[in-house]
């Protein structure tokens, strides 16, 4: 599929750094009303006699149908239960089968689908998983299985799950939650979803072991080793962000790098967070493609155990074997590499320099999350937590400050169950059980007065309606939801939400 910047040529430019919208996002989602070549053809000619703002809006206003956000004058009326409002608002966000439109961004999926919320109008992977997490609390089975199946065909499709259903994402993928949402469903449909699944888990691992596309997300450590890394197909300014990107390489001779870092941030999900920067404050330090995550070596340790699991219950032994051998051997080189004795905590690993970042972030929890770690590991890493990441409203994303919505102050929820449900693995109940306490009494107290679930939380000040970062905040919204949900009913605190 081609990108808005593709079929658009200057139209797009124009549109995108002349801040015809607030936010890029908007031009990169409309659809057009005719052939794009037509439009295309009419705007080079109008580029000429007229190219002010004005003309340029009014163009585009004439030619395409403009996007509003997610759910558009949606307004609860349920002011005193927030679970209640989760269970309609899954209505309000899912989106039925797509029919293809020609020089629309939307990738078409075959089956219907949840939406986050706010300006994201289309499905996104890791999103998506915890996003099923309510799902499965309000027994929508059938349309968790109908986005598993979305999956599935973007994976046959494409060779991998791109960050969403959008030509613009069709360079990256997202956190590789595929084989999670397997094992969720799983306690639904039994091991019959392992067995079904396999081929498109295969696939899915294929792709971020670089065997169907040359996609560099493997890197090779000295001792042979192979673990992997975020990293973007391409070295341009994004679509949806091209005129931040655009401004932000005006000071450098070759901003190739600094745009496959920004891609690559956004594919881990963080996109943005001092987690990246070298200096921890500074985006002309970014520098995702030289960092080895230690979240998304988790997620594939999971992949490959899922693998395994799957393989057996088809009864191929081989693959079985081999697969369970991939994953105690990314097992023990997550302990090894990305484990600080001195602290006990995890850390992200800086290829160039072959040691640990310096970058202490709550991503550092995560292999608790998928009990890789020994469980003597957990007593500093409680500790850990309780000091530096617990708030009053959940746990931060990390501790510095760089106004970039994935740092301090800001708590997102796919990171406070990772935290809870890593905590809880470990026998740490009483710390896990106030931080679904924090995080969800904060969640309610905005939801009570607002009457909407947001997108991510100041976790510091708990009297803000939300958190800030690259663009305003957005409501809704899905994996707030499915989080919440998930902790209200799992946690006994029904009752608080009343």
């Amino acid at each position: 599929m081609q990108t808005p910047y593709d079929l658009y040529g200057n139209l797009f430019k124009d549109v995108q750094l002349k801040k015809i919208f607030p936010d890029n996002k908007t031009f990169v989602d409309c659809i057009p009303n005719r052939k794009p070549e037509m439009i295309v053809a009419d705007y080079d000619k109008l580029r000429i006699t007229d190219p002010s703002a004005e003309s340029i809006k009014k163009f585009v206003a004439d030619n395409f149908i403009i996007p509003l956000s997610a759910a558009p004058g949606y307004r609860t009326d349920i002011k005193d239960n927030v679970i209640e409002h989760i269970e309609e608002l899954w209505n309000v966000l899912q989106r039925s089968a797509d029919k293809p439109v020609e020089g629309s961004s939307l990738i078409p999926l075959p089956h219907p689908y949840i939406v986050p919320g706010g300006r994201f109008r289309e499905v996104f992977y890791w999103d998506s998983y915890f996003t099923m997490l309510g799902l499965a609390e309000s027994n929508r089975w059938d349309i968790i299985e109908d986005m598993i199946e979305n999956f599935t065909y973007l994976i046959n499709t494409f060779g991998f799950i791109p960050n969403g259903n959008r030509s613009y994402f069709l360079s990256r993928s997202q956190p590789p939650y595929f084989s999670c949402m397997i094992e969720l469903l799983a306690t639904y449909k039994g091991d019959e979803a392992y067995k079904k699944y396999l081929p498109a888990m295969l696939k899915e691992y294929d792709y971020w072991m670089d065997k169907t596309h040359a996609t560099k997300h493997c890197v090779q450590l000295n001792n042979g080793i192979v673990l992997n890394r975020y990293y973007d197909q391409l070295d341009k300014p994004r679509s949806e962000a091209y005129r931040q990107d655009s401004t932000l390489s005006n000071e450098y001779a070759d901003a190739s790098q600094l745009f496959r870092d920004l891609r690559a941030a956004c594919e881990s999900g963080w996109d943005f967070s001092g987690r990246w920067f070298k200096d921890g404050k500074t985006f002309n330090t970014i520098q995702t493609t030289n960092l080895i995550p230690v979240d998304l070596n988790c997620l594939l340790y999971h992949l490959e155990s899922s693998i395994s699991k799957a393989s057996a219950l088809n009864k191929n032994k081989s693959e079985a074997e081999t697969f369970a051998a991939k994953a105690a051997q990314r097992k023990a080189a997550i302990n090894q590499y990305f484990y600080d004795e001195k602290d006990g905590w995890y850390y992200d690993y800086n290829i160039s320099e072959s040691k640990l970042n310096n970058q202490k972030t709550i991503a550092g929890i995560t292999p608790f999350f998928f009990n890789i770690p020994p469980g003597n590991y957990i007593q500093k890493a409680a500790a850990i937590v309780q000091e530096d990441f617990l708030k009053d409203g959940g746990v931060v994303t990390t501790l510095i400050n760089t106004e970039q919505q994935w740092d301090w102050p800001n708590g997102w929820a796919p990171l406070q169950w990772i935290t809870i449900k890593g905590l809880d693995n470990y026998g740490q109940k009483d710390l896990a059980a106030t931080l679904a306490h924090n995080w969800s009494m904060l969640n309610i107290k905005v939801y009570r007065n607002t009457g909407r679930l947001m997108e991510k939380y100041n976790v510091i000040d708990t009297h803000l309606t939300a958190g800030g970062g690259e663009y305003p905040s957005q409501d809704g919204f899905g994996w707030t939801n499915g989080v919440l949900l998930k902790i209200l009913k799992t946690y006994g605190l029904a009752k608080e939400n009343k």
